[in-house]
Protein backbone atom coordinates (compact mmCIF):
# COMPACT_ATOMS: atom_id res chain seq x y z
CA UNK A 1 0.00 0.00 0.00
CA UNK A 2 3.32 2.38 1.00
CA UNK A 3 4.48 1.77 -2.73
CA UNK A 4 1.22 2.36 -4.22
CA UNK A 5 1.03 5.40 -2.63
CA UNK A 6 4.38 6.44 -3.28
CA UNK A 7 4.05 5.49 -6.83
CA UNK A 8 0.80 8.00 -7.01
CA UNK A 9 2.61 10.92 -5.11
CA UNK A 10 5.63 10.34 -7.75
CA UNK A 11 3.18 10.14 -10.86
CA UNK A 12 1.03 12.98 -9.61
CA UNK A 13 4.37 15.33 -9.01
CA UNK A 14 5.62 14.50 -12.86
CA UNK A 15 2.19 15.46 -14.06
CA UNK A 16 2.51 18.90 -11.91
CA UNK A 17 5.59 19.17 -13.02
CA UNK A 18 4.46 18.91 -16.66
CA UNK A 19 1.53 21.08 -16.84
CA UNK A 20 3.57 23.68 -15.02
CA UNK A 21 6.23 23.38 -18.38
CA UNK A 22 3.24 22.82 -20.94
CA UNK A 23 1.90 26.22 -19.50
CA UNK A 24 5.16 28.22 -20.29
CA UNK A 25 3.97 28.63 -23.76
CA UNK A 26 5.24 32.85 -24.25
CA UNK A 27 8.15 32.88 -22.28
CA UNK A 28 11.50 30.98 -22.00
CA UNK A 29 14.61 30.79 -20.31
CA UNK A 30 16.07 32.15 -18.22
CA UNK A 31 19.23 32.15 -20.78
CA UNK A 32 22.62 33.87 -20.78
CA UNK A 33 22.62 37.09 -23.01
CA UNK A 34 25.94 38.02 -24.42
CA UNK A 35 24.33 41.51 -23.95
CA UNK A 36 22.08 41.49 -20.95
CA UNK A 37 23.36 38.83 -18.88
CA UNK A 38 20.56 36.43 -16.88
CA UNK A 39 17.66 36.99 -18.87
CA UNK A 40 14.25 35.82 -19.12
CA UNK A 41 12.39 36.30 -22.83
CA UNK A 42 9.29 36.87 -22.83
CA UNK A 43 7.66 36.27 -27.02
CA UNK A 44 4.33 38.06 -27.74
CA UNK A 45 4.58 37.16 -31.44
CA UNK A 46 4.07 34.11 -33.23
CA UNK A 47 7.20 32.84 -34.77
CA UNK A 48 8.40 34.32 -37.38
CA UNK A 49 6.09 37.67 -37.80
CA UNK A 50 7.71 40.83 -38.47
CA UNK A 51 7.93 43.99 -40.28
CA UNK A 52 11.82 42.88 -41.64
CA UNK A 53 12.94 39.86 -43.48
CA UNK A 54 16.39 40.33 -42.33
CA UNK A 55 19.41 38.53 -44.57
CA UNK A 56 20.95 37.58 -40.77
CA UNK A 57 17.81 36.51 -38.64
CA UNK A 58 19.00 33.91 -36.45
CA UNK A 59 15.07 33.16 -36.58
CA UNK A 60 14.85 32.55 -40.19
CA UNK A 61 12.64 33.89 -42.91
CA UNK A 62 9.70 35.95 -41.98
CA UNK A 63 6.69 34.07 -42.59
CA UNK A 64 4.14 36.75 -42.19
CA UNK A 65 5.16 40.54 -42.70
CA UNK A 66 3.19 43.20 -41.01
CA UNK A 67 3.27 46.17 -39.83
CA UNK A 68 -0.38 46.54 -38.28
CA UNK A 69 -0.58 45.86 -34.55
CA UNK A 70 -2.74 43.17 -33.06
CA UNK A 71 -3.62 41.05 -30.30
CA UNK A 72 -2.14 37.48 -31.75
CA UNK A 73 -1.37 36.16 -28.63
CA UNK A 74 -4.04 36.42 -25.52
CA UNK A 75 -1.81 38.82 -22.96
CA UNK A 76 -3.43 36.76 -19.89
CA UNK A 77 -1.70 33.65 -21.05
CA UNK A 78 1.30 35.85 -21.17
CA UNK A 79 0.59 37.19 -17.67
CA UNK A 80 -0.22 33.72 -15.59
CA UNK A 81 3.48 32.58 -16.93
CA UNK A 82 4.87 35.75 -16.01
CA UNK A 83 3.13 35.72 -12.56
CA UNK A 84 3.74 31.82 -12.16
CA UNK A 85 7.76 32.46 -13.10
CA UNK A 86 8.24 35.67 -11.23
CA UNK A 87 6.29 35.32 -8.24
CA UNK A 88 9.57 32.54 -7.35
CA UNK A 89 11.91 35.18 -7.76
CA UNK A 90 14.41 34.04 -9.63
CA UNK A 91 18.15 35.77 -10.11
CA UNK A 92 18.11 37.43 -13.65
CA UNK A 93 19.53 40.81 -14.81
CA UNK A 94 16.90 41.47 -17.25
CA UNK A 95 13.24 40.21 -18.12
CA UNK A 96 13.50 40.74 -21.73
CA UNK A 97 10.68 41.46 -24.90
CA UNK A 98 12.23 39.42 -27.54
CA UNK A 99 11.64 36.24 -29.13
CA UNK A 100 10.83 35.08 -33.00
CA UNK A 101 8.95 38.78 -34.11
CA UNK A 102 8.73 41.82 -33.51
CA UNK A 103 7.61 42.74 -30.07
CA UNK A 104 6.03 45.66 -31.17
CA UNK A 105 3.87 44.67 -33.51
CA UNK A 106 1.90 43.08 -30.55
CA UNK A 107 -1.02 45.49 -29.24
CA UNK A 108 -0.07 43.60 -25.17
CA UNK A 109 3.09 45.05 -24.86
CA UNK A 110 2.16 48.47 -23.03
CA UNK A 111 -0.30 46.15 -20.33
CA UNK A 112 2.18 43.44 -20.24
CA UNK A 113 4.97 45.50 -19.59
CA UNK A 114 2.63 47.76 -16.71
CA UNK A 115 1.94 43.98 -15.30
CA UNK A 116 5.63 43.40 -14.41
CA UNK A 117 6.83 47.25 -13.76
CA UNK A 118 3.78 47.34 -10.85
CA UNK A 119 3.59 43.59 -9.74
CA UNK A 120 7.68 42.87 -9.78
CA UNK A 121 9.42 45.77 -9.74
CA UNK A 122 12.56 44.72 -8.41
CA UNK A 123 13.08 43.16 -12.05
CA UNK A 124 14.67 45.45 -14.93
CA UNK A 125 12.48 45.52 -18.41
CA UNK A 126 14.37 45.60 -21.73
CA UNK A 127 12.94 45.26 -25.54
CA UNK A 128 14.86 44.37 -27.90
CA UNK A 129 13.53 46.06 -31.34
CA UNK A 130 14.02 46.84 -34.85
CA UNK A 131 12.46 49.74 -34.44
CA UNK A 132 10.73 49.84 -37.35
CA UNK A 133 7.25 51.23 -35.56
CA UNK A 134 9.03 53.65 -33.14
CA UNK A 135 7.28 56.25 -35.44
CA UNK A 136 3.97 55.43 -34.26
CA UNK A 137 3.06 57.75 -30.64
CA UNK A 138 1.41 54.63 -29.82
CA UNK A 139 4.17 52.50 -29.80
CA UNK A 140 6.66 55.31 -27.91
CA UNK A 141 3.74 55.42 -25.03
CA UNK A 142 3.83 52.01 -24.40
CA UNK A 143 7.65 51.24 -24.34
CA UNK A 144 7.78 54.63 -21.68
CA UNK A 145 7.89 52.36 -18.30
CA UNK A 146 10.60 50.03 -20.03
CA UNK A 147 13.88 50.42 -18.29
CA UNK A 148 15.86 49.96 -21.70
CA UNK A 149 14.91 49.53 -25.32
CA UNK A 150 17.32 47.96 -27.41
CA UNK A 151 16.25 49.54 -31.36
CA UNK A 152 18.20 48.20 -34.36
CA UNK A 153 19.95 50.60 -37.06
CA UNK A 154 22.22 49.06 -39.48
CA UNK A 155 22.52 51.98 -42.49
CA UNK A 156 20.98 55.75 -42.64
CA UNK A 157 20.82 54.86 -46.84
CA UNK A 158 17.64 53.19 -47.93
CA UNK A 159 19.00 51.04 -50.43
CA UNK A 160 21.38 49.52 -48.39
CA UNK A 161 18.62 49.47 -45.48
CA UNK A 162 16.24 47.77 -48.32
CA UNK A 163 19.54 44.97 -48.68
CA UNK A 164 19.69 43.79 -45.14
CA UNK A 165 16.38 44.09 -43.77
CA UNK A 166 13.56 43.01 -47.12
CA UNK A 167 11.67 45.32 -45.21
CA UNK A 168 7.74 46.00 -45.49
CA UNK A 169 7.49 47.92 -49.07
CA UNK A 170 5.67 51.03 -46.63
CA UNK A 171 8.68 51.05 -44.49
CA UNK A 172 11.43 54.31 -44.97
CA UNK A 173 14.94 54.71 -43.12
CA UNK A 174 14.61 58.39 -42.75
CA UNK A 175 11.00 57.80 -41.00
CA UNK A 176 12.38 55.16 -38.94
CA UNK A 177 15.42 57.64 -37.81
CA UNK A 178 13.04 60.47 -36.86
CA UNK A 179 11.31 58.26 -35.25
CA UNK A 180 13.99 56.92 -32.67
CA UNK A 181 14.97 60.80 -32.58
CA UNK A 182 11.03 61.40 -31.01
CA UNK A 183 11.71 58.33 -28.92
CA UNK A 184 14.74 59.66 -27.54
CA UNK A 185 13.77 63.21 -26.88
CA UNK A 186 10.96 61.59 -24.90
CA UNK A 187 12.03 58.37 -23.08
CA UNK A 188 13.78 58.97 -19.31
CA UNK A 189 15.29 55.46 -19.94
CA UNK A 190 18.16 53.97 -21.36
CA UNK A 191 18.48 53.46 -25.04
CA UNK A 192 21.06 50.64 -26.70
CA UNK A 193 21.46 50.95 -29.82
CA UNK A 194 22.60 47.82 -32.02
CA UNK A 195 24.20 48.15 -35.19
CA UNK A 196 24.65 45.17 -36.85
CA UNK A 197 27.67 44.94 -39.18
CA UNK A 198 28.15 42.86 -42.64
CA UNK A 199 31.31 43.50 -44.10
CA UNK A 200 31.00 44.97 -47.65
CA UNK A 201 27.28 45.82 -47.26
CA UNK A 202 27.28 48.52 -44.30
CA UNK A 203 31.19 49.05 -44.14
CA UNK A 204 32.06 51.02 -46.93
CA UNK A 205 33.36 55.28 -45.52
CA UNK A 206 30.43 56.17 -46.87
CA UNK A 207 28.03 54.17 -45.39
CA UNK A 208 29.46 54.66 -42.13
CA UNK A 209 29.47 58.33 -42.17
CA UNK A 210 26.11 58.06 -42.84
CA UNK A 211 25.34 56.18 -39.59
CA UNK A 212 27.69 58.25 -36.98
CA UNK A 213 25.37 61.05 -38.11
CA UNK A 214 22.26 58.98 -37.63
CA UNK A 215 23.97 57.71 -34.26
CA UNK A 216 24.39 61.69 -33.42
CA UNK A 217 21.02 62.84 -34.03
CA UNK A 218 19.29 60.02 -32.01
CA UNK A 219 21.76 60.37 -29.24
CA UNK A 220 21.32 56.63 -27.96
CA UNK A 221 22.84 55.92 -24.55
CA UNK A 222 25.28 52.98 -25.86
CA UNK A 223 26.15 51.53 -29.14
CA UNK A 224 26.50 47.96 -29.40
CA UNK A 225 28.39 46.69 -32.91
CA UNK A 226 27.23 43.38 -33.09
CA UNK A 227 27.55 40.75 -36.28
CA UNK A 228 26.87 37.19 -37.69
CA UNK A 229 27.20 33.85 -34.84
CA UNK A 230 24.31 32.22 -35.98
CA UNK A 231 23.77 30.89 -39.84
CA UNK A 232 21.64 33.40 -41.92
CA UNK A 233 18.85 32.45 -44.17
CA UNK A 234 21.37 34.24 -46.48
CA UNK A 235 24.47 32.50 -47.41
CA UNK A 236 25.89 35.36 -48.60
CA UNK A 237 25.82 36.80 -45.03
CA UNK A 238 29.15 37.25 -43.67
CA UNK A 239 30.14 37.61 -39.45
CA UNK A 240 32.96 40.74 -39.57
CA UNK A 241 36.37 40.30 -38.00
CA UNK A 242 37.56 41.73 -35.14
CA UNK A 243 40.02 44.15 -37.20
CA UNK A 244 36.90 45.00 -39.42
CA UNK A 245 34.70 46.01 -36.18
CA UNK A 246 37.49 48.09 -34.57
CA UNK A 247 37.67 49.70 -37.72
CA UNK A 248 33.80 50.65 -38.14
CA UNK A 249 34.49 51.57 -33.83
CA UNK A 250 37.38 53.69 -35.05
CA UNK A 251 34.84 55.53 -37.44
CA UNK A 252 31.29 55.59 -35.47
CA UNK A 253 34.19 56.95 -32.83
CA UNK A 254 35.03 55.56 -29.77
CA UNK A 255 32.39 57.63 -27.30
CA UNK A 256 29.66 54.86 -26.46
CA UNK A 257 30.97 52.30 -28.87
CA UNK A 258 31.24 48.81 -27.76
CA UNK A 259 32.12 45.66 -29.64
CA UNK A 260 29.12 43.21 -28.37
CA UNK A 261 31.12 40.14 -26.34
CA UNK A 262 30.11 36.78 -28.10
CA UNK A 263 31.29 34.91 -25.93
CA UNK A 264 30.16 35.77 -22.09
CA UNK A 265 31.05 32.69 -19.34
CA UNK A 266 28.37 29.93 -18.34
CA UNK A 267 26.63 31.08 -15.10
CA UNK A 268 25.45 28.22 -12.45
CA UNK A 269 22.71 26.06 -14.15
CA UNK A 270 19.49 27.38 -12.66
CA UNK A 271 17.30 24.86 -14.24
CA UNK A 272 14.98 22.09 -12.08
CA UNK A 273 15.81 18.90 -13.02
CA UNK A 274 13.41 17.31 -15.41
CA UNK A 275 12.97 20.63 -17.17
CA UNK A 276 15.91 20.80 -18.99
CA UNK A 277 14.64 19.64 -21.76
CA UNK A 278 12.06 21.58 -21.92
CA UNK A 279 14.50 24.60 -21.83
CA UNK A 280 16.03 23.12 -24.69
CA UNK A 281 13.38 22.69 -26.53
CA UNK A 282 12.05 26.16 -26.35
CA UNK A 283 15.25 27.49 -27.25
CA UNK A 284 15.62 25.65 -30.03
CA UNK A 285 12.47 26.83 -31.46
CA UNK A 286 13.66 30.45 -31.17
CA UNK A 287 16.98 30.18 -33.10
CA UNK A 288 19.47 27.51 -34.11
CA UNK A 289 22.33 26.97 -31.42
CA UNK A 290 25.14 24.55 -30.95
CA UNK A 291 26.10 22.64 -28.16
CA UNK A 292 28.40 25.65 -27.01
CA UNK A 293 25.71 28.32 -27.29
CA UNK A 294 23.71 25.46 -25.10
CA UNK A 295 26.34 25.39 -22.48
CA UNK A 296 26.75 28.79 -22.02
CA UNK A 297 23.41 29.95 -21.71
CA UNK A 298 22.00 27.29 -18.76
CA UNK A 299 24.77 26.77 -17.07
CA UNK A 300 24.46 22.48 -18.06
CA UNK A 301 27.23 20.15 -18.35
CA UNK A 302 27.90 19.01 -22.19
CA UNK A 303 26.82 15.49 -21.19
CA UNK A 304 24.00 16.53 -20.10
CA UNK A 305 23.47 18.95 -23.13
CA UNK A 306 24.35 16.02 -26.02
CA UNK A 307 22.07 13.45 -24.07
CA UNK A 308 19.27 15.53 -24.13
CA UNK A 309 19.77 16.38 -27.86
CA UNK A 310 20.01 13.22 -28.91
CA UNK A 311 17.00 12.32 -27.51
CA UNK A 312 15.16 15.34 -28.78
CA UNK A 313 17.07 14.44 -32.59
CA UNK A 314 15.91 10.85 -32.08
CA UNK A 315 12.38 11.83 -31.58
CA UNK A 316 12.31 14.45 -34.47
CA UNK A 317 11.46 17.18 -32.88
CA UNK A 318 14.91 18.93 -33.98
CA UNK A 319 17.44 18.89 -37.01
CA UNK A 320 21.08 19.02 -36.60
CA UNK A 321 23.64 20.53 -39.96
CA UNK A 322 26.84 21.62 -40.27
CA UNK A 323 28.00 25.51 -40.13
CA UNK A 324 31.66 26.62 -39.85
CA UNK A 325 31.57 27.43 -36.24
CA UNK A 326 29.68 23.21 -35.84
CA UNK A 327 26.70 21.60 -35.72
CA UNK A 328 23.90 23.65 -35.15
CA UNK A 329 20.49 22.49 -33.73
CA UNK A 330 17.09 23.58 -34.40
CA UNK A 331 13.41 23.19 -34.13
CA UNK A 332 12.24 26.57 -35.70
CA UNK A 333 13.33 26.30 -39.56
CA UNK A 334 10.59 25.38 -42.32
CA UNK A 335 10.99 21.64 -42.92
CA UNK A 336 11.08 22.54 -46.68
CA UNK A 337 14.77 21.37 -47.73
CA UNK A 338 18.18 21.53 -45.46
CA UNK A 339 18.77 24.61 -43.68
CA UNK A 340 21.26 26.97 -45.14
CA UNK A 341 24.79 26.76 -43.46
CA UNK A 342 26.30 29.17 -41.73
CA UNK A 343 29.45 30.45 -44.34
CA UNK A 344 31.66 32.20 -42.18
CA UNK A 345 32.16 32.38 -38.24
Amino acid sequence: MNTQMKQRSTSESLTTGRERIMRRKHIFGPVQSHRLGRSLGIDLIPYKTCSYNCVYCECGETTIQTIERSIIIPENEVMEELRSTLSTSPQLDSVTFAGSGEPTLSLSLGNVIAMVKEEFPQYIISVLTNGSLLTRSDVREELMRADRVIPTLTSARQETFERIHRPHPSLSIDAIIAGMEEFRREYRGGIWLEIFIIPGVNTSEEELISLRDAITRINPDRVQLNTLDRPAPESWVQAASEAELNMVREILGREKVEIVNLSPSAPKSGTVPGEEKEMISAMLSRRPSTIEDIITATGMSGGEVAKILRDLENAGEIRSYRGTRGTFYSSSLPDEGDPKEEENH
